[in-house]
């Protein structure tokens, strides 16, 4: 669990909310016209913009900036030099005694391929392929959320639009005057708060996961391909650990 994630959300929430609390109460800043127009419009062009599978999917693109877990590349480092041990001591076929201990589909395919005897240049190919069709997925997680964070303020305006015309429209009226002004106002805070509290931190987490996961994918691909080419364990770990910052590369164990 991103617990960084959890933690900047409640700090935003919490601190408005107190200071919420402390200026008049929460009464007066609910409006549930405002927050029609601004939830209602957002959820009406999100479903005008993406497809069903889209939205299915819009669920557990959500709960990704939560519950994530993803090895560092240095486990994944380690992980495969073992492989490559265990491939140099009984041969490739030996791999498939570990296949079970694999929970990562990516690396348990590009396994599988080394076990059926594909070549080399076959297995990377393949796997790049799967790479880049799970970035693109990701990115369309990460378009979802950009998306929603550009429709919450636009709708937020159009509230306070119809707020200052209602307001402009009941000027003879001065008891009509608070409805229209509470919409043109509270339509913009609602908007502000739902695109920069909610769904663009999390379009750039979002984007910040499908970094981490393309770099573990190339360096899980370059690890396979190494062990299918017959490199000796020293050679993959060495290799392998280009993909690390200087400054962690100590981390491997000699």
């Amino acid at each position: 669990m991103d617990f960084l994630t959890i933690i900047g959300i409640v700090m935003g929430f919490g601190l408005l909310g107190a200071s919420i609390a402390g200026g008049g109460g929460f009464g007066l800043f609910i409006d549930v016209p405002s927050m029609m127009i601004v939830g209602g419009g957002t959820i009406a062009v999100f479903l005008m913009n993406f497809t069903i599978p889209d939205l299915k999917a819009l669920m557990p693109v959500f709960l990704r900036t939560f519950m994530f877990k993803l090895a560092t590349p240095a486990e994944e480092i380690t992980r495969v030099v073992e492989y490559a041990t265990l491939a140099r001591k009984e041969g490739l076929l030996a791999l498939e005694s570990r296949l079970k201990e694999v929970d990562d589909v990516f690396m348990a395919k590009g396994i599988q391929l080394v076990i059926d005897g594909f070549p080399s240049e076959v297995v990377r190919d393949i796997m790049e392929l799967e790479a880049e069709w799970q970035g693109q997925r990701h990115a369309i997680g990460k378009k979802m959320m950009d998306q929603l964070g550009g429709y919450a303020p636009a709708f937020g305006m159009i509230g306070t639009l119809v707020g200052l015309i209602q307001m402009l429209a009941a000027l003879d009226d001065p008891a009509s005057i608070g409805g229209g002004m509470a919409v043109a106002l509270l339509t913009t805070l609602y908007g502000a708060m739902a695109a920069n509290m909610m769904f663009l931190p999390l379009s750039g987490k979002l984007e910040i996961r499908a970094k981490e996961e393309a770099l573990l994918r190339a360096l899980m691909i370059e690890g396979i391909v190494a062990i299918q080419s017959g490199d000796g364990p020293q050679l993959i770990k060495e290799k392998l650990k280009t993909f690390l910052a200087p400054s962690a590369r100590q981390s491997i164990a000699a």
